[in-house]
């Protein structure tokens, strides 16, 4: 519960959650989209939706990386 709430509070990626508190993004998933879904469904959800679109954007994400990486080495 306290990942999810931590994925909630920060709209967190399943990396930077997994980093936070030490684990895999696997166990992350898991946690979040299997036992999390046993004990508290809401909550559950609410960190889903939060995932999701973390990763319908990761595209734009990476492309904004990829931008500023170039930018550095030839600017």
């Amino acid at each position: 519960m306290e990942i999810a709430y931590y994925i909630i509070e920060h709209k967190a990626t399943v990396r930077q959650a997994a980093k936070q508190f030490g684990v895999s993004k696997s166990t992350i998933h898991k946690d979040v989209a299997e036992r999390l879904l046993l004990i508290n469904p809401s909550l559950a959800g609410e960190a889903r939706k939060v995932l999701d679109t973390n990763k319908s954007e990761r595209h734009i994400r990476g492309g904004m990386a990829t931008r500023e990486k170039y930018l550095h080495q030839h600017g």
